[in-house]
């Protein structure tokens, strides 16, 4: 499994903001049990696609952003292309589901 590269408000313009490639925030927190259901499957899917770098960011430590995107449950996957909000996805979903909510398709 591809293991997750972590985000913080401090580098979270240059990480995802300023991104050359879409990019998938995964707003979670460790207590929550449904992001930790959604990790591995994130992890899975960062590992077939090469169009997406997948993140995360722990909202108990970075609360700035986790409320600059009005992020008020967990988990919430959030889609940036070119530098802005493309997609919010809000709970903890399959792998197919996520992929549909995020309109690509599956990795051949």
């Amino acid at each position: 499994m591809a293991q997750l590269a972590e985000v913080t408000d401090s580098n979270f313009q240059a990480e995802v903001i300023e991104a050359e490639t879409a990019t998938l925030v995964d707003f979670w927190a460790p207590w929550c049990g449904p992001c930790r259901v959604v990790g591995p499957v994130l992890e899975e899917i960062a590992e077939e696609r090469d169009d997406l770098k997948i993140v995360k960011l722990n909202v108990d430590d970075n609360q700035q952003t986790a409320a600059q995107y009005q992020v008020l449950s967990i988990p919430t996957m959030i889609l940036f292309r070119n530098g802005a909000e493309a997609k919010k996805i809000i709970g903890a979903f399959p792998k197919k589901k996520i992929l549909e909510q995020l309109e690509l398709e599956p990795a051949a």
